[in-house]
C-alpha cells in the first residue's frame, strides 16, 4: 500500500468542506468490514515513488468519550500535521489508522486501515472508521490491541533499513490490562494466547516506537491514577495533551523526533538487525497471522471470527 501521492492543497480543500458537517455525516455509521483485524496483514512498502516509506501508525480511541478527536483530525488537523512532518524531512509517509474500543462490551474493539501514503485514500479509512461510542464502567479500554496488531505489520522501513516505525494510540483511559487467548482468537483467527498489556507493548517495541498520549480534558483523563499508570507502564513514551487542539502537535513532535534521532544514527542496534533479517527471510508476518511468537499453530479446527 502507500503507491499514491500526497496533495496538500487537495487535502486541505477536502477538510474545509467537512467543517460544517456534524460526524455522523462524516464517518461510517456501521462497521466496516474492509477494517476487520480478522486474518489482516499490514503492510508498508517502498515504491518507485516513495522509495523510503516511513511507516506510522495512528490508533484513535472511538469510544464515547473520545469521538472527538477523529472528527478533529478529519475537519482541522490532520492535513496540518502531514505538512509539518513532511516538510521536517519526511518525504514519504506512509500511515495507517486504526479505531480503539472496548473488548470486553463493544461491538469493534478494533477497527484497522492501510497503510497510505495519498490524501484521498488516507481521508478513505480515517472516515472509515465506526466511532461506535461505546466503552464500559470497567475501568479501561483496548489500547493494547493496536500494539498486537502492529507486531504482524510488515514495514520496509525496519526489513530493509532496520528502522522502526512510529506507533501512536490516543485516549484518555487506563490501559485494560489483559486479553484473553478466546478474545484474541476471534479478532484476529488462528491461535492465540493469554497476553497482559505489557507483553503486547513489548511486542509492539520490537519494530515500533510505541507512544501514547493520554487526553486530561476529561473526566477520566483527568484522574491522577489513571495518569500514573500509563507512566509506570511506558514511562517517557507517554505525552498528556490538556485539549484535543494540543494532541496535533504532540502527534507531529513525536514523529519529528523519532525521524531526526533515526537520521542522526549511524547504524541500527544489532538486536534491530536480526530481528530485521529475521522478518525479512519469512515468506509472512513476522507473527504468522492470529498466532504468537514462539507458539506453533496446532492442527484443531479454527475459531469462528467474531460477528461485528
Amino acid at each position: 500500500m502507500g503507491y499514491a501521492s500526497y496533495s496538500s492543497v487537495t487535502a486541505t480543500s477536502y477538510s474545509k468542506a467537512l467543517h460544517d458537517k456534524p460526524a455522523e455525516q462524516i464517518f461510517s455509521r456501521s462497521f466496516n468490514n474492509a477494517m476487520s483485524p480478522f486474518e489482516a496483514v499490514r503492510e508498508s512498502r517502498d515504491s518507485e515513488l516513495h522509495p523510503m516509506s516511513f511507516p506510522v501508525i495512528l490508533a484513535l480511541d472511538v469510544t464515547g468519550s473520545m469521538g472527538s478527536i477523529p472528527d478533529y483530525l478529519v475537519k482541522h488537523a490532520f492535513p496540518v500535521i502531514m505538512d509539518d512532518i513532511m516538510k521536517s524531512g519526511i518525504a514519504d509517509p506512509q500511515v495507517l489508522f486504526m479505531g480503539i474500543g472496548d473488548h470486553e462490551c463493544d461491538q469493534a474493539p478494533l477497527q484497522i486501515g492501510q497503510f497510505e501514503s495519498s490524501d484521498d485514500l488516507l481521508n478513505k479509512w480515517l472516515t472509515g472508521l465506526w466511532l461506535e461510542g461505546g466503552g464500559g464502567a470497567n475501568e479501561g479500554e483496548s489500547y493494547s490491541l493496536p500494539w498486537y496488531m502492529a507486531a504482524k505489520t510488515m514495514t520496509d522501513h525496519f526489513q530493509k533499513r532496520g528502522k522502526k516505525g512510529v506507533l501512536i494510540t490516543i485516549g484518555d483511559e487506563p490501559v485494560l490490562k489483559s486479553i484473553s487467548r478466546s478474545t484474541l482468537d476471534l479478532l484476529f483467527g488462528g491461535q492465540n494466547q493469554d497476553m497482559t498489556a505489557a507483553q503486547m507493548l513489548e511486542l509492539a517495541e520490537k519494530t515500533y516506537e510505541v507512544f501514547h498520549i493520554h487526553l486530561s480534558a476529561t473526566r477520566a483523563g483527568s484522574l491522577q491514577y489513571v495518569k500514573d499508570g500509563w507512566k509506570q507502564l511506558m514511562g517517557d513514551k507517554v505525552k498528556f495533551a490538556e485539549t484535543k487542539e494540543s494532541v496535533e502537535r504532540v502527534i507531529v513532535d513525536i514523529i519529528k523526533t523519532v525521524f531526526v534521532s533515526q537520521t542522526e544514527s549511524t547504524a541500527p542496534s544489532g538486536e534491530l538487525d536480526a530481528i530485521a533479517a529475521e522478518q525479512a527471510a519469512e515468506s509472512v508476518d513476522p507473527m504468522v497471522p492470529g498466532t504468537c511468537p514462539g507458539v506453533k499453530p496446532s492442527k484443531t479446527e479454527e475459531p469462528p471470527r467474531i460477528k461485528y
